[in-house]
């Protein structure tokens, strides 16, 4: 199998970054989920839970970061045959993945009051402890950590996290599913077996 993409296929790297970064968006919703399901706050395992989803989340913005990088070295497989609208669509539903994907990583971190322990592995210092929170927000804008927490937090958590992110998946996959299914084509294939 070829590490780059084709006209016909995505390549292995493609692949493994597609798939990481599927597995890590659900990671991070598992982790978030418990947390709110099954912990009670200011518990060590509460504490655990949001220390692993804030961990997945700077993973998220690694993973989609190279993402980008290797989408915008590489060719993509050619489009199966269909209408002008079909294609539109599946740019403008792939254009908005890609969003939330920067999206969601971003707002998770500089809406976020606490440090990231990495992984328990090592310290990422929270947004308000950067120069960047003091020369931008704090000193740029006047604002407190709170005042700018709060819209942030609200797109994050309330627009995007509670509906649009899974409305986008779920669109996603019932996509690939009538490709599959439906339309009987290859752009399930390009992305997994290639065959």
């Amino acid at each position: 199998m070829a590490l780059k993409n084709t006209a016909e296929n995505y390549g292995t790297i493609a692949k493994w970054l597609h798939w990481g970064t599927a597995i890590l968006f659900l990671a991070s919703y598992v982790s978030v989920y418990y947390r709110q399901w099954f912990t009670e706050e200011k518990t060590p395992e509460n504490w655990t839970a949001l220390q692993l989803h804030l961990s997945v989340g700077v993973t998220i913005a690694v993973a989609v970061a190279l993402r980008i990088i290797w989408r915008l070295m590489n060719r993509v497989p050619d489009l199966e045959p269909g209408s002008k609208m079909e294609h539109r669509a599946a740019h403008a539903g792939h254009y908005a993945l890609y969003a939330i994907m920067i999206i969601m990583p971003v707002t998770g971190y500089v809406g976020t009051g606490v440090n990231t322990e990495y992984f328990f592995m090592f310290d990422i210092p929270k947004f308000e402890d950067t120069q960047l929170f003091v020369s931008l927000i704090k000193e740029g804008m006047g604002l407190s950590f709170k005042e700018f927490e709060a819209p942030i937090d609200f797109i994050h958590k309330e627009i995007l996290g509670a509906w649009l992110v899974w409305l986008l998946i779920l669109g996603h996959a019932v996509a690939a599913l009538y490709h599959q299914f439906v339309k009987k084509d290859r752009t399930l294939a390009k992305m997994t077996t290639g065959k």
